[in-house]
């Protein structure tokens, strides 16, 4: 080989290498790459994507697995091997800070018979010997043989001197012993607005509802600062295990919301919250003074009120008696009047009003006083949460007032084995009628109410389409006429939330210019037969094109 031949090969390769250099010059750098993927954007069409770049927090540019590498390149690059890719999840309607605390309790969800519920307890006891209070949350009277409410008897032989509070699943009732109702200073002579303090031949049963609960509860020491940290950074690392980047907290108190803010600040809770504020005197005189308050991971621009309980606990306020309680129909816990005072305040300081409201006879009042106040189509974006029995009358105000149907699909899949029984067969198709509701305005935001029912936001999305759950039950689903699409649940839980929040501007789609918030799953749910989706797992979870979980 001539020494001519050799210096030919050499100019030819350091020609070819600077050519592959100034090709990777030319290309914009970004901190990271997605391709190779199914990704779901979520935007107005609906368009499907294959990659995406992502730079200082935010989608830069969204297209096929080759225009994007070919333009970008970063650091970071993940091939998705296939994998479909959704925006976000954002749970609109939750209790983030009740979720964290109650990790530190008994767990009672899916007890079957009140003797499992104090088996739980009994453990639980042995576990933490030298707490103050017994505590536990979750149990539903309504998924055991006898359907009556226990009480308190078998906790005043076994706990006699520990007080004993345990809250049903829903969070409108409580059963609690003889020491905390000794504590609360109740008795027979006791009374409460908006609440029951339930009684048999003067004898106090121990159950709680509504108002009544947080005669005791307000007794219960307050955890200390260290103990709410630990609780909130374990509860954040749950719900990005699931999906979920954004979560709507509903109803608290300041110094809550305040702590939120130093740990986002400090970078320790990085999930995004929407929280909603307790109505408390507190809490008006100071929001209603200085006004909302937005900073990239935090949003305080919205009041939480109470109409009424819940249908589980017979404290949903209803138009007509209960079905299996011909002389009761629920009750509202605060008067007419305190609602419509209420509103106009919340309207004039420029802030969003949320109501909790499940009862017929609830929905009705409430939306008539949205109405008072913002008298036709709008954009202050209010909210019922729940709209869980809306009587046909009423649905058309959603869309006259520009009102957001705030919805848990879970609830109805819960709820079905026993709604009717409340309701009767008259009244329950106007129950959990997210179908009529979302088309009064296009919009729907679905949540889960967590920690009433699971955090994993694929259940209520299996919920909202099959309208089965767990089990797959009913085989023919349960009011299929209400039953969403799968793009419509899909929007419901990423988009349409985002709007419900005002936020669809920053997140809720994967489209340039929004947060780089977004999800990894091992299954599409947008293709696979409904009763794989439960069984869905994520992969990985961003926000802020930051990798904030990946399964093991």
């Amino acid at each position: 080989m001539n020494k001519e031949f050799i210096s030919a090969i050499r100019v030819s390769v350091l020609t070819a290498l600077s050519f592959v250099l100034l090709f990777c010059q030319s290309k914009t750098k970004v901190d990271l790459i997605i391709y190779n993927a199914r990704v779901y954007t979520v935007n107005q069409n609906f368009d499907e994507a294959q990659a995406f770049a992502v730079k200082d927090g935010k989608f830069v540019e969204v297209g096929s697995t080759d225009a994007i590498r070919g333009k970008y390149t970063a650091q970071q690059e993940t091939d998705a091997h296939g994998r479909p890719v959704y925006p976000g999840f954002i749970d609109a309607h939750a209790h983030f800070f009740g979720y964290a605390l109650n990790l530190q309790q008994a767990d009672l969800v899916g007890t079957t018979s009140f003797a499992e519920v104090v088996k739980k307890l009994v453990e639980h006891r042995q576990k933490y010997p030298n707490a103050a209070w017994l505590l536990g949350r979750g149990w539903d009277q309504n998924d055991w043989p006898n359907k009556n409410f226990p009480t308190q008897d078998t906790l005043n032989i076994l706990f006699p001197d520990v007080p004993v509070f345990i809250e049903r699943i829903d969070g409108h009732a409580a059963l609690v012993n003889k020491k905390a109702l000794n504590l609360a200073v109740i008795s027979n002579q006791t009374k409460i607005n908006g609440g029951i303090i339930e009684q048999k031949n003067n004898y106090l049963t121990g159950i709680l509802v509504d108002n009544a609960v947080e005669l005791v509860s307000s007794k219960i020491p307050k955890p200390s600062q260290t103990e709410k940290v630990a609780a909130l950074l374990q509860a954040q690392q749950n719900c990005f295990a699931v999906g979920l980047t954004t979560v709507v907290d509903a109803g608290l108190e300041k110094p809550i919301i305040d702590l939120y803010d130093s740990l986002q600040q400090a970078e320790k809770l990085k999930i995004r919250l929407y929280a909603m504020l307790s109505p408390s005197v507190v809490n008006q005189q100071y929001y209603f003074k200085n006004g909302p308050y937005h900073t990239s991971r935090l949003d305080v621009s919205s009041f939480k009120v109470y109409a009424d309980g819940a249908l589980g606990s017979r404290g949903a306020c209803l138009l007509y008696p209960y079905h299996d309680r011909p002389k009761e129909t629920g009750f509202l816990l605060r008067r007419p009047a305190d609602y419509r005072k209420l509103a106009a305040d919340i309207y004039q300081h420029g802030f969003q009003m949320n109501t909790h409201a499940i009862g017929d006879s609830a929905n009705r009042l409430l939306t008539d006083i949205y109405g008072e106040v913002l008298k036709s189509k709008n954009n202050r974006r209010w909210r019922i949460e729940h709209a869980q029995v809306v009587n046909p009358r009423d649905v058309v105000k959603f869309g006259r007032f520009s009102i957001i149907p705030s919805v848990q699909p879970t609830h109805a899949t819960s709820d079905m084995y026993w709604a009717g029984e409340r309701l009767g067969a008259e009244r329950l198709p106007h129950a959990y009628a997210y179908k009529d509701l979302l088309a009064q305005n296009g919009t729907i935001a679905l949540g889960s109410d967590f920690p009433v029912e699971h955090i994993n936001p694929l259940f209520g999305f299996h919920s909202a389409v099959a309208r089965q759950d767990a089990k797959n039950y009913p085989a023919q689903g349960f009011q299929m006429n209400n039953a969403l699409s799968r793009e419509q649940a899909l929007r419901g839980t990423t988009l349409w939330a985002a709007y419900a929040n005002f936020e669809e501007k920053n997140r809720g789609s994967i489209e340039p210019g929004k947060s780089a918030d977004f999800v990894i799953l091992n299954k599409d749910i947008m293709l696979i037969p409904a009763p794989e989706i439960r069984g869905t797992q994520v992969v990985s979870t961003f926000v802020n094109g930051e990798e904030v979980y990946r399964k093991k």
